[in-house]
């Protein structure tokens, strides 16, 4: 069992207990309390100078490690400097968690100091807005918070933090109890009754209550042996496949390594975009870089693991409109986007990718004739940017 703690500590143990190495802020009176608590946890505080450059480096701490980047920001405008950098999470499919300080519970919508609906305005941009609304929410939601930000499409979760929640409940009681008003019938002031009950709503749990657990391990999408069985099909039957890798593919940090053996074992060309630039290294014979228009243009097969068809791809015209799409994605929406693939595989590509590599492995080399030809493009190309 531990001592009760304040909320603020509360929200760092749930941090660190979630692998949370950097808590990332534009200081701020509603949020202190947190930014204790992490530091006392042996979290690094780091305090930049505005609320967007907070959430864009939770942003790349998320893409690095795997591990939700979580930002912190003071109530009202420190919350609304953020939309863009939380816009830019959402479609990034960045799994961080936005803490946002609020106005005291007793205060809201009664004019208090930056006091604004919050929750309301994130309900577009987050996958999750709540608030905590009494210390037995602090740890649940806290956890709940990372589960949600990384589970299916990963992306941005909003958790608003009441500052009376924030602080030890012995102060919070001294601070509603300066109020006075009427008295009733016991001789108590009305309005220190009323704030009384209301204060005994915010700290109802036991000190027994308040134990973080241990993070879930969030199960990546299963794979479906159809899927497998139809992909290795069209497999053998192309003469020449093209592959692009976008940035869902790079979202399990802990499987980056196998995701290499993969794609070289599956030996289909590559072009690598977004998080995935970089994945192959430079001198990898599969890695192509130049001509992806007239290589998708020419392939019987497009493989799109973890890119939906966007502007990048000129909505779909950019691939062969005979040529069979295999579309995978997290993502069911994604999968039809602009265009309807021959075969959608609603998965993770990246775990996807190396299921496949176990089933299917191009040892007899039957591409390299088309690979060849897409090297040759690469070193003209490169001749004349050298010029």
């Amino acid at each position: 069992m531990i001592k009760k703690m304040d909320g603020g500590e509360l929200i760092a143990q749930v941090l660190k207990k979630q692998g949370v190495r950097f808590l990332f802020t534009l200081c701020g009176g509603h949020i202190s309390p947190i930014l204790v608590g992490a530091k006392k946890q042996g979290i690094r505080v780091i305090d930049v100078r505005q609320e967007p450059t907070a959430v864009f480096a939770a942003d790349a701490i998320s893409r690095l490690t795997g591990i939700p980047g979580v930002a912190a920001v003071t109530a009202g405008p420190g919350v609304t400097n953020t939309i863009t950098a939380i816009k830019n999470a959402q479609m990034a499919q960045s799994p961080l968690i936005l803490l946002g300080g609020a106005a005291a519970t007793i205060l809201k919508g009664r004019g208090a100091l930056q006091d604004i609906e919050q929750v309301k305005l994130f309900k577009t941009l987050v996958k999750w807005a709540t608030t905590i609304k009494q210390d037995c929410d602090i740890i649940p939601i806290m956890e709940e918070a990372f589960e949600v930000a990384k589970s299916g499409i990963p992306g941005p979760v909003f958790v608003e933090c009441p500052i009376d929640l924030l602080y030890e409940e012995s102060l919070v009681r001294r601070m509603y109890g300066s109020f006075t008003g009427e008295t009733n019938k016991n001789g108590e002031s009305v309005m220190v009754s009323y704030l009384r009950t209301h204060v005994d709503k915010l700290f109802a749990c036991s000190d027994t209550n308040l134990e973080p657990s241990e993070p879930n391990k969030i199960i990546p999408f299963s794979i479906d042996d159809h899927d497998l069985s139809q992909t290795i099909s069209y497999l053998n039957k192309s003469k020449s496949p093209i592959m692009v890798i976008g940035s869902q593919t790079m979202l399990r940090t802990d499987n980056i390594n196998y995701l290499v053996s993969a794609v070289e074992q599956i030996g289909i060309p590559v072009y690598l975009t977004g998080m995935a630039r970089g994945l192959l290294g430079d001198t990898n014979s599969l890695n192509l870089r130049h001509k992806r228009r007239d290589a998708l243009k020419e392939a019987d097969l497009g493989r799109l693991a973890g890119m939906s068809i966007d502007f990048r791809l000129n909505y779909g015209m950019a691939i062969n409109s005979k040529a069979v799409l295999i579309s995978i994605n997290r993502s069911k929406k994604a999968l039809k986007k602009n265009r309807n693939p021959t075969l959608g595989i609603q998965a993770d590509p990246s775990t996807f990718l190396v299921a496949l590599s176990k089933q299917f492995t191009n040892e007899k080399k039957i591409w390299d004739t088309w690979i060849k030809t897409l090297h040759l493009r690469e070193f003209e190309r490169e001749k004349v940017i050298q010029k």
